[in-house]
Parts: structure tokens; C-alpha cells; sequence
């Protein structure tokens, strides 16, 4: 097999093992065709991304940033029906701009958008940005999530926010959980249902032929969080006694009226160091929504403004399947948001899955 090609058709063939039956396409995946993948990391596994936070102490909000200052190709994907976003236009295939220098994650709701203008400022000092005639202009596609709810809704991130959190960028280890976008985020928020501590996790998966694919979520969703490999509930509504997960779901079958949702949304970046254009790119953003739907439900609901971004860096030369890469993509975002909330810590009137799970 021609070792440049990644995961091509004999990718099919290995979901059907001789003797063993049909196997999922994450078993297939886990197994890299005889060469064991690594399915915990961070985003920044991918070459050259840093990730930067920046937590509000007055209150838990803030904002992270993904700083890529070299220019990666992005795609954009938003399902929510309520979301909060700047430039997603902009990523569209059909239109110029096809690299990204950062890409923003923030609460404070549409407040917090102007996160990215601090990480606009910070790329133009380090001389990044798309070249036009007179200057360069950085290029900082953004995304919030609610988190009003928690504490002062007058304390937001802003821009100053934004430049700390670039100033804080670094690769290596992410620090995990409620930090940074991830710090104000709640879930399962439901009329008649106890909610729980939200936040921010990060993953990564790393082939033996040197390509990765990681992702970094923000989670504040309505729906529950589902382990999907048991398929059980790890974190989401509680009932109201707190001793037990209401299940939102069931509760749906069984016709109750669950009452009104609250503000929502799941938010993320999902990069690789392969080489794909502006089309493809969109298309893994498609694909690793899948992840969300994996392990939140519902999602995508009325009330969310659920968006993942996607970037690739092109610094590997291994020239990639770009249905494999996208699927992974899917997987590294469940994983992100699994590690999310078993890393939040609890806040009054949130508690953390380390709280109901010991």
C-alpha cells in the first residue's frame, strides 16, 4: 500500500474484518489498520495552533482563542437557530478569504463578540493578516454562548479579554473544563430540571502516518450529555430532588411537558495539520457536527446557536482522505466534550459531574 495515501478504500474493507463481522466505523478508526491511534491529546497536537484563555474572576465568563498566525484554510458550519457569529459569511467556498489567523470562543452572549476585535488588535502588532493594498487585515472568525444567567450579565468578555487571551496562547497541554469560553457554561437548563456545571474540553486523534485531527468545544447545551460509547447519561437535567438525571428524552416519549428551554449553545473548532482547500473544509465542519449530535441531546434545537468551526494547516505532506478526516473530526468532538464536563468544576446552583458521580 502506498504509504502516502491515507486511509483510502482500504478504510471499507477494514470495518469488515475477515471472521469478525461488520465493526463500527470508530472501531475501524481506533484500529489504524494495525497501527494504535492516540485518542486523548488536545487541539494543539495539530503543529503551529496555540490556544488561549481568558477567565473573567468577577464572574465566570470569558473567552479562548484558537491563534493559527500563519493563515489556516476554514470552513464554518452553524446549526443552531440562535447563534451569535462574525465572519461566517466570509467562509463561505464562494467567497475571497479562504485562511483564518484565530478563531474566538466566548460567553457573554452577542456581547461577546467584541472579544475579537482585542484578538484583531493582537494580530496586527505580531503583523498577521490578510494583505490588502494599504494594510493587513487579520482575519478572526468568532462564536458565543449564553452565560448571562451566571452571576452580574453585565460583566462580558470584551476586546481587552480577547488580547489577554491571545497574549496567553501557547501550545502544549490545554487547561480543560470551566475556563476560559468554557467558564460560565451551564447545561441541561430546563423548566422543571435542576442543571448542571458546563464547560470547555479539547482532544485530539494522531495517526501513525503523522496526521491529526483535534477539536475544542465549548459545551452550554439544553440537551443531555451522552458517553456515546455506553450510550448513558453523564451530565445534563437533573430531577428535581437532584438524586437523579430527569433524561429529556424519555421525558419527550412520554408526552410531559418539560416547559420552556433556556439559552443554549455548543461552540467549536475541530483542526487538522492535513491539506485540504476552503470546500473541504466546510465539509468537515458538516461532518464534525456529528459529534455533537453523538453526544448531546437534543441539540440543534430553536433555542441553540450550535457552530463548529474547521481549519487545516497543510503541513503534512500525507495526502488525506477527506471522508476519514472528517469522520475523525466527529470523534474528536465527542471526546472534547466528554472531557469538557468531567472537567468543569461546580459553581452555586451548578454542580459538576465530580459531584454527582462520586
Amino acid at each position: 500500500m502506498n504509504r502516502r495515501i491515507f486511509l483510502g478504500v482500504s478504510t471499507v474493507g477494514a470495518l469488515y474484518a475477515r471472521g469478525n463481522g461488520p465493526r463500527s466505523a470508530s472501531a475501524s478508526a481506533r484500529s489504524g489498520m494495525g497501527r494504535p491511534l492516540q485518542s486523548e491529546g488536545f487541539i494543539t497536537d495539530v503543529e503551529g495552533i496555540k490556544v488561549g484563555h481568558f477567565t473573567d474572576s468577577r464572574r465566570p465568563t470569558g473567552c479562548t482563542v484558537l491563534l493559527y498566525e500563519r493563515g489556516a484554510v476554514a470552513g464554518v458550519d452553524v446549526r443552531g437557530s440562535a447563534p451569535g457569529t462574525r465572519e461566517t459569511d466570509l467562509l463561505k467556498p464562494t467567497n475571497l478569504v479562504d485562511k483564518v489567523n484565530a478563531i474566538v470562543l466566548s460567553g457573554g452572549s452577542a456581547f461577546g463578540l467584541e472579544t475579537a476585535t482585542g484578538v484583531m488588535r493582537y494580530l496586527e502588532e505580531h503583523d498577521a493578516g490578510f494583505i490588502t493594498a494599504a494594510a493587513k487585515v487579520p482575519i478572526v472568525p468568532a462564536a458565543i454562548l449564553y452565560d448571562l444567567n451566571v452571576g452580574d450579565a453585565k460583566i462580558r468578555p470584551d476586546a481587552d479579554a480577547g488580547y489577554r487571551a491571545c497574549v496567553n496562547a501557547k501550545g502544549g497541554p490545554v487547561e480543560e473544563g470551566s475556563i476560559g469560553a468554557g467558564a460560565g457554561a451551564t447545561i441541561g437548563k430546563i423548566a422543571g430540571g435542576k442543571p448542571m456545571k458546563g464547560g470547555i474540553g479539547t482532544s485530539s486523534i494522531k495517526l501513525g502516518n503523522g496526521l491529526v485531527v483535534g477539536a475544542l468545544v465549548a459545551v452550554n447545551c439544553i440537551g443531555d450529555v451522552i458517553d456515546p460509547k455506553t450510550g448513558k447519561i453523564v451530565a445534563g437535567a437533573r430531577t428535581a430532588d437532584g438524586k437523579a438525571f430527569l433524561n429529556i428524552i424519555d421525558a419527550y416519549r412520554s408526552g410531559r411537558d418539560v416547559g420552556s428551554l433556556g439559552q443554549n449553545t455548543t461552540i467549536g473548532v475541530v483542526a487538522t495539520n492535513a491539506r485540504f482547500d476552503k470546500t473541504q473544509m466546510t465539509k468537515i465542519a458538516e461532518m464534525a457536527h456529528d459529534g455533537l449530535a453523538r453526544a448531546i441531546n437534543p441539540t440543534h434545537t430553536p433555542s441553540d446557536g450550535d457552530t463548529v468551526f474547521a481549519v487545516c494547516t497543510g503541513t503534512s505532506g500525507v495526502t488525506p482522505n477527506l471522508t476519514a478526516i472528517g469522520a475523525l473530526a466527529a470523534e474528536a468532538v465527542s471526546e472534547a466534550i466528554l472531557r469538557a464536563v468531567k472537567r468543569a468544576k461546580s459553581i452555586p446552583g451548578f454542580p459538576s459531574y465530580s459531584d454527582i458521580s462520586n
